[in-house]
C-alpha cells in the first residue's frame, strides 16, 4: 500500500483527488493539508510514501514545501500536482527534490500511475512543459532583480519597494529597469506579469 499526503488549498480540488486515488486497491491517503506550511507536519505524523503538492499556496509554496519535506523525510518522495503548468516552476520544482510535476486536468488514471512511478523513483513530467522548460531555459533575473520584481507586484511605489528591501530608491530602479529588459517588458507592471508567468517569481 502506498501511503499519500495531499497538499492542496482548495479543499474541493483536494477532496475530489482524494476520493479518485482512494478508489485504487494499492493507494491510501493518510492526509490532507491546505496549506503549504503544513505539509512537514503532517508527514512526520503520517510518515506518508508520496506528498502530492500544489505549487500556489498559502503559507508557503509548493516548491519550497517540497524543500522543507525532502530535508525533513527524505524517504518521502514528491509529485507536484498544480494548476499552474510552468516551465519557471517545473525547473525549481525539480531543483527541490520533486520526482514529478503534472497539471491537475491529468486523468485520473494517469495521475495513479504517475504516483506509482514516483514512489519507484523513477521521473514523472508533463510532456508539454518538458518542451517548454528545455526551450526555456533557467531565468535571466538575478536574485535581487527577483527579489525587486516580487516586491512590485503589490503596485507600491519605488519608495516603498525601496523601504521593503532596505535599498537606496536609485538601486531599486536600476534593477527594474534591468529587469524589464530582460524580460523583453515595456512596463514594470508587464515585466512582473511576464515573470510571474514564466514561474520565475516563487520563493
Amino acid at each position: 500500500m502506498i501511503k499519500l499526503l495531499l497538499a492542496d488549498d482548495q479543499a474541493l480540488v483536494r477532496g475530489a483527488m482524494a476520493a479518485l486515488l482512494d478508489m485504487e486497491p494499492d493507494l491510501k491517503v493518510v492526509a490532507e493539508v491546505g496549506r503549504g506550511d503544513e505539509v512537514v507536519p503532517a508527514a512526520l505524523d503520517t510518515r506518508p510514501d508520496v506528498a502530492l503538492l500544489d505549487v500556489e499556496m498559502p503559507g508557503l509554496d509548493g516548491i519550497a514545501a517540497a524543500r522543507a519535506l525532502h530535508q525533513a523525510l527524505p524517504a518521502c518522495r514528491v509529485l507536484m500536482v498544480t494548476t499552474f503548468g510552468r516551465a519557471g516552476y517545473l525547473r525549481q520544482a525539480m531543483t527541490a527534490g520533486a520526482g514529478g510535476f503534472i497539471v491537475k486536468d491529468t486523468p485520473a488514471r494517469q495521475l495513479a500511475d504517475a504516483v506509482r512511478r514516483v514512489h519507484e523513483g523513477l521521473r514523472v513530467v508533463d510532456p508539454a512543459l518538458a518542451a517548454q522548460s528545455l526551450a526555456q531555459g533557467d531565468s535571466p533575473l538575478t536574485d535581487r532583480e527577483t527579489g525587486v520584481l516580487r516586491a512590485a507586484r503589490d503596485g507600491g511605489t519605488v519608495a516603498d519597494i525601496a523601504r521593503e528591501l532596505h535599498l537606496s530608491e536609485g538601486t531599486v530602479r536600476n534593477h527594474l529597469s534591468a529587469a524589464i529588459g530582460k524580460t523583453g517588458a515595456r512596463t514594470r507592471a508587464e515585466a512582473v506579469r511576464l515573470a510571474a508567468e514564466n514561474g520565475w517569481l516563487l520563493t
